[in-house]
């Protein structure tokens, strides 16, 4: 076990009561918060404005903007020193199988046949599991190896920490209400939270399998190598005042869900990033100090695209979940308003907090020089 993860998730439990206390303090009632079964229900938010929406949306096309500055010049380099490889080996006969559950699985979810309408609740997990094992053949095909194969036992123990992590937000959600559940009314307490988790279960292990293929993409690889470092001064007095602010906020959250909903998908990774520095081992902050970005930013486009594919099959599924989202709810890519798609990048690198230690470290990945510069391979 790593020795920041005591530290982390003795902070992540105390920013669990955080919020508790802010209800408190205001004269709130905690039972809303804590009933069993932890079921969600529609509320009714703030309404659209269009300011916020605006300034929203030119704050990202800026960051676009420069991002593409940056990074276009290293694609361009990467492009012309990386060609593709030839395939390391052949798809594997357990992602045709992945394939045609997943299929089978999206077929059944989104109508199906007559009379079916009892296992359409049922079809995320095997949808998901389809999907899974066919980014490991993908994985499998490019590059000889697959974290399904390379490390069977400890891929598979990301599935119940998967379920425990995405829990952990479902609490959160309590407060901002910002997600809710259709099609799950007839299910019992216990029955709820079985089927949720086995739900649950996959996040991790298909966030994990969808980075390592990115990284297995020359191009991708090879910008993400060698852009500009991130220095950090004084790291220990900046996560001491970061676990500051972000306990303050997550206080907040109980008092003005409204306004800090963000902070669902911020806060956890401040805080364990913050836990990780001071124990002295910050991997997600390693890499961007000497201008590697490969392992932060291919886990946040992992989970950017694993986001597209959730709330795609979730679309016109019988039992999905709905958004209601407070001032920019609007202007939707399948249920997600485009805005809330920005949420996956944080929550990617929350992910990689949790899989790298269980998975351990992704293999092949050419090493970059302290100044950031690709060495040869």
């Amino acid at each position: 076990m790593k020795r920041w993860m005591p530290a982390a998730v003795g902070l992540l439990l105390l920013l669990c009561l955080l919020p508790l206390a802010g209800v408190l303090a205001t004269g709130g009632t905690l039972r809303p918060y804590i009933e069993f079964p932890p079921l969600t229900h529609r509320v009714v938010h703030p309404p659209f404005r269009w300011s916020l929406f605006l300034a929203g949306w030119a704050l990202c096309v800026v960051a676009l903007v420069s991002l593409l500055r940056v990074l276009w010049p290293r694609l361009r380099q990467a492009d012309r020193e990386s060609p593709p490889p030839a395939p390391a080996g052949r798809f594997p006969w357990w992602g045709f199988a992945g394939g045609v559950l997943c299929l089978a699985s999206w077929w059944v979810a989104w109508g199906g046949p007559p009379g079916c309408e009892s296992v359409q609740r049922h079809t995320f997990a095997p949808l998901w599991i389809g999907c899974i094992l066919i980014l490991n053949g993908l994985t499998q095909r490019r590059t000889g190896t697959c974290p399904l194969r390379r490390r069977p036992g400890p891929y598979l123990l990301l599935f119940p920490v998967s379920a425990v992590f995405w829990w952990f937000f479902e609490y959160l959600n309590r407060f901002t209400q910002n997600w809710h559940y259709l099609g799950v009314e007839e299910f019992s307490g216990g029955e709820y939270v079985f089927l949720a988790s086995v739900s649950f279960a996959t996040v991790l292990p298909a966030v994990a399998v969808m980075r390592e293929l990115l990284l297995s993409l020359p191009r991708l690889e090879g910008t993400l190598r060698g852009l500009p470092a991130l220095p950090v001064s004084r790291p220990k007095s900046l996560a001491w005042a970061v676990l500051v602010l972000a306990g303050v906020a997550m206080a907040g959250l109980g008092v003005y869900p409204a306004v800090l909903f963000p902070l669902v998908w911020v806060a956890p990774l401040l805080v364990a990033v913050s836990a990780q520095v001071l124990c002295g081992d910050a991997p997600l902050l390693e890499g961007p100090s000497r201008g590697d970005w490969r392992l932060a930013g291919s886990a946040a486009l992992a989970a950017l695209l694993c986001g597209f594919l959730w709330e795609l099959w979730n679309w016109q599924s019988l039992a999905r979940w709905e958004y209601s989202v407070p001032f920019v709810g609007r202007f939707r890519i399948f249920a997600m308003p485009i805005l809330g798609y920005l949420g996956y990048l944080p929550f990617g690198l929350e992910c990689a907090v949790l899989i790298d230690p269980v998975l351990g470290p992704v293999p092949g990945l050419r090493p970059a020089d302290p100044e950031g510069a690709a060495t040869e391979p």
